[in-house]
């Protein structure tokens, strides 16, 4: 049996999902979380096999899910199912251990195959993505990616600076860098490109 938990901010998706892989015999879904927060408190409880996982959530992102998976050596297996078919969220998603990656617009039976290929310890990625994947690197550093996330927001750089406990002027200097590695004139637009490219 393979035991799954999903992680899902949109209720219909999730009852969806829910729905369709409870059909499969071989797959039980443990329960879900509607956002990353939840999800990692969930993950500890159930201690499932794979996290069926969004990328944009409330709290943590799938991302950062699967980065906290990784960092604490946890026997559970992460596939990523989002719209965001942007090549710079699955490279790093596979530098963050998934090992599958698919778009909600695939056919339904997609995920309980690619459930059974990752818990038998293959990887399923969509092939197109994972040509684009590697064609353009990623040139921002977690850090940089953190504060321009925070700074898109909307947030000023004493509020970020006090968030992450960090000076002011270090806040300034990550988004200075980011500024000058996306070859843009402000933080603003620095968001934006780092945004469509599936960097943030």
């Amino acid at each position: 049996m393979i035991r799954v938990l999903l992680a899902e901010d949109q209720a219909m998706v999730r009852g969806a999902l829910s729905a369709l892989l409870n059909l499969e015999s071989d797959i039980e879904v443990l329960g879900s979380a509607a956002d990353g927060e939840a999800a990692w408190r969930e993950i500890q409880r159930l201690k499932p096999d794979v996290l069926v996982t969004d990328i944009e959530m409330p709290g943590l992102t799938g991302l950062e899910l699967a980065q906290r998976i990784q960092r604490q050596e946890l026997p559970i297996k992460v596939i990523i199912v989002t719209t965001f078919a942007r090549p710079g969220f699955l490279r790093r998603a596979l530098e963050a251990g998934v090992s599958g990656y698919l778009l909600k617009d695939a056919p339904a039976e997609n995920l309980a195959e690619a459930l059974r290929m990752v818990h038998r310890g293959g990887r399923s990625i969509d092939p197109q993505l994972a040509l684009d994947a590697w064609s353009e690197a990623d040139p921002l550093n977690d850090r940089e990616r953190q504060v321009l996330r925070l700074a898109g927001e909307g947030q000023s750089a004493s509020d970020i600076a006090t968030q992450l406990s960090l000076s002011h002027g270090t806040v300034r200097n990550y988004l200075s860098e980011a500024i000058g590695k996306l070859g843009v004139a402000n933080r603003i637009e620095a968001y934006r490109l780092a945004r469509q490219k599936g960097w943030l």
